[in-house]
């Protein structure tokens, strides 16, 4: 079982009960409290569970199925998903990301003459019998879950990649930058920040303030920062000072 599987399982476990045991963690995963306890201190460094006495108690989000995460914050993923196409002219080659927001970006591409790549399963599916779509599907690991393509031959395939933008999103946003909750995924997305003339991000309001498991990128490395326009006023001066070129959606 991979590392990022098993945290998997120890998250949704703890969400589960409140509380997990070291015992109960190594019985549900197969594996030894040794290893356990490297994967709590790992997942207590980035704010998902706390350690205690003995085990874990849940205080973060854990990863959710993505049929569950696509109706959360519907409308403006909707909304964040509309401005960003807006941006798209036709001809150009994209870059898009797995998730759910860049599944609603995908919805809005469908009738643009557009050379589309991916290593989204679902996006794939969506725009696979678009007419004016040229489609490129990234192969590699297929993770549970999300239906997004990993490791290796991923990355080994984007080094070969050159686009004019790139558009993703993100599990979660702090000032120490951009954070997503899989190590897999954030290596082929820090790949793929390497392929594209302009990095668009696409994040609604409730990312803002919560880490995930790894960190992406830096806050100002996308060119384009699209949120919804439930951003808070202290993160919208704090991207003001740092820099970053955001757009509030309504």
């Amino acid at each position: 079982m991979l590392p990022d599987q098993r945290r998997e399982i120890i998250i949704e476990f703890a969400e589960k009960n409140g509380f997990a045991s070291l015992q109960q963690l190594a019985e549900a995963t197969h594996a030894s409290e040794s290893t356990i306890r490297r994967d709590l201190e790992a997942l207590d460094g980035f704010g998902q569970v706390r350690r205690t006495r003995g085990g874990v108690a849940y205080v973060g989000e854990s990863l959710t199925a993505f049929e569950d995460r696509t109706t959360r914050a519907l409308t403006e993923k909707q909304r964040l998903a509309k401005a960003v196409a807006e941006l798209v002219e036709p001809g150009d080659s994209i870059l898009l990301d797995g998730g759910t927001t860049t599944l609603e970006v995908a919805r809005q591409l469908m009738h643009k003459q557009l050379q589309v790549v991916t290593n989204s399963l679902p996006i794939a599916q969506l725009l696979m019998n678009s007419p004016q779509i040229e489609l490129i599907l990234i192969g590699g690991y297929l993770y549970p879950k999300t239906g997004v393509a990993l490791g290796p031959l991923a990355v080994e395939a984007l080094k070969t990649i050159r686009v004019r933008r790139l558009v993703m999103s993100v599990g979660g946003i702090t000032a120490e930058g951009m954070f997503n909750s899989n190590t897999l995924l954030v290596e082929a997305e820090q790949r793929m920040l390497e392929t594209s003339e302009q990095v668009i991000v696409a994040a609604d309001s409730g990312k803002f303030g919560h880490h995930a498991l790894a960190k992406v990128c830096d806050l100002n490395r996308p060119d384009r920062l699209f949120v919804d326009s439930g951003l808070c006023p202290e993160w919208r001066k704090r991207l003001e000072s740092t820099g970053v070129n955001f757009t509030l959606v309504d």
